[in-house]
This record gives C-alpha cells, structure tokens and sequence, in this order.
C-alpha cells in the first residue's frame, strides 16, 4: 500500500481508503452483511487505513458495521463521515439553515458517533456543499465546538457531481480541510479550477467513484441489468447505458496498449496521478473487491506515461 499526507491534516492515510456507501445495504442492491465485514477486514489487512462512510448510507447502517468491525481491529484506522442536509439535494441559493441547522448538525455528529462506537471522530464533512452558504458561519462554530470537546478532529465537505466550483470561495476562508469530489477517468473537471486551489491551500482532496460506479470495472455489459433498490437501475439504462459502454470500450482500447495492468488498476491509478489527489474511496462489497483495489501497488510500475497522457484527454460530459 502507498501512503499521502490529507492536505494540512497531516495524517498519513492510504492512497486507497475504503468506500462504504454499498456496505450500507440500501441503494447498491442486496449486500450481505457477512460479506462487508470480510470486506472491510481484508482492506485493512492489506494496508487501508482510512474508510468513508455517511449516516445516511443504509440510515447508520454503515457507521454501525464499520463500528463492529473496528472494535476487533488493533490498527490506527482514520474514520470520515458525513452529516445529511434536511433536504437532498438543497436547493441553489437556499440558506444554509434550511440544511444543515444547528440542531442536525449536532444530533447528526451524536448520531454518528454512537454507530460507529468511537469517542471521536477524525473526519466529518457535511454532506452537501453550496456557494451561497460561504459566508455563513455558524455551521462551521458548531463543528468547532465538537473540535474543542475532543468529539471530532478535522472538518470538511462533500461536493455534488459536477460541482466541484461551489467549493473554490469556500477554500479561500481555510475553514475546512478536506474536499470530497467525484473525479475519475469519465470526470476530470475537478482539476481545471477546484485542484490547483486546493494545492495553493493545502486542502486534502478525497476522490470518489473512481471507477465510475462499476462502468470502468469492465464489467457492464448491454445486458446488464441493477436490482430495484440499485440507484444506478436510473443511470445505467437504455440510451444512457449505451453511451456508457461505448466509452467504456474506448478506455478499455487506451489501456490495453498497456496490458500489465487490470482495468481497474488503470483506473484508479489515474486518479491518484493527479498530485492534488490525496486518496481515493472506491466502494468496496467484498474481500474479493477489496484484494482487486488495493494489490494494484504490487505491479511493477504505476500507469504508462503513454496511457496517462491518453486518459488525460479522455473525459465525457455526465452521462451517469
């Protein structure tokens, strides 16, 4: 495993953290709950020591599996949630009150707390992020008195898909630490305007679906079809499907010039090319999935320069 410093936290994380949206057993179809504690057990044997969950993946589900799981674990394992907004997602322009009120933000950290079983936590971040909310203050006082009871460590936010600008006025008041955005090989906005800023501030960035939630796996297909409770049975389907393999082909030919390596190590090995990049969060369901993430450090060489300077021009506009 390769290790990074998050931004001005210091704390020396995995380059690969573990993604814990799925393990909360509500929106990626069926998860068995057998199988996300062998997942989560083999992402720490085999070096991850930084894993994202949310209260509301599998409303505290998640937080409570990883709790399980860590009260077994004698490793130095960094835990990051997120607070939810009242409402998903605000409104543009709406205050920040009608979100994230004191009173969620403080019954939300308390919550998250008694999942998880910890007596503090290393990360929180709220889960939403707007640009009409940089001059608002309060939320970040009270997560601040959490800092001064010993409760939380480190603050920071979650940014929507291709949204990432909303965050670039707030970097510049230093409140926050860390920035959690979608960026892999199918969306590299990110590093136009939201990456070079964060590296001016020393901001930890967390990259999410970095295998664009299973489309640069290799695994799709046109006959691929998602459970009712699967929130990608929306996004990957008919037209939208279609657009999605097709380019999935196309990545799949840039690496294959390169065939050292799996598609998903290309993939996750772009993303963490980027030097803005701290880390990266793939969702991870099994000790299988796991072992595929995290040996990706054990090839000889990281990406071919060739295949980097092709993925750097391989971006598509939001299909999924």
């Amino acid at each position: 495993m390769e290790y990074r410093i998050l931004g001005k936290t210091n704390l020396k994380v995995s380059a690969i953290g573990f993604g814990g949206w799925a393990i909360g057993g509500n929106m990626w179809g069926h998860q068995d709950d057998n199988d996300s504690v062998a997942a989560l057990n083999k992402a720490i044997d085999l070096g991850v020591n930084f894993i994202d969950t949310a209260l509301v993946y599998g409303n505290g589900h998640s937080e409570e599996i990883i709790g399980k799981v860590l009260k077994t674990r004698k490793e130095k394992i960094y835990i990051a949630t997120k607070i939810p907004p009242l409402s998903w997602p605000p409104p543009l322009n709406s205050p920040i009150k009608d979100a994230f009120p004191k009173k969620k933000i403080t019954e939300s950290v308390e919550a998250s707390l008694r999942n998880l079983g910890v007596d503090c936590i290393d990360l929180i971040q709220l889960h939403s992020w707007r640009e009409s909310w940089t001059n608002d203050t309060e939320w970040y006082e009270t997560l601040c008195k959490f800092k001064e009871q010993g409760k939380i460590k480190y603050i920071g936010i979650s940014v929507h898909d291709n949204m990432e600008d909303e965050a670039l006025e707030l970097i510049e008041t230093e409140r926050v630490d860390t920035i959690q955005v979608v960026y892999n090989v199918f969306a590299q906005t990110p590093k136009k305007n939201l990456f070079p800023k964060a590296q001016k501030y020393n901001i930890g960035i967390i990259a999410r679906v970095p295998l664009a939630y299973g489309a640069l796996s290799g695994k799709f297909t046109k006959e691929t079809t998602f459970a009712e409770n699967d929130f990608r049975r929306n996004k990957y389907t008919g037209s939208n499907l279609k657009a999605i393999l097709e380019k999935a082909e196309q990545f799949k030919s840039i690496v294959n010039s390169d065939n050292k390596k799996t598609l998903v190590a290309n993939a996750l090995h772009f993303v963490l090319s980027n030097p803005a990049v701290s880390l990266t969060i793939p969702g991870i369901r099994s000790a299988k999935q796991a072992t595929e993430n995290c040996n990706i450090f054990n090839e000889k060489d990281l990406i071919s320069g060739k295949v980097l300077n092709a993925l750097n021009e391989f971006s598509i506009q939001r299909t999924y």
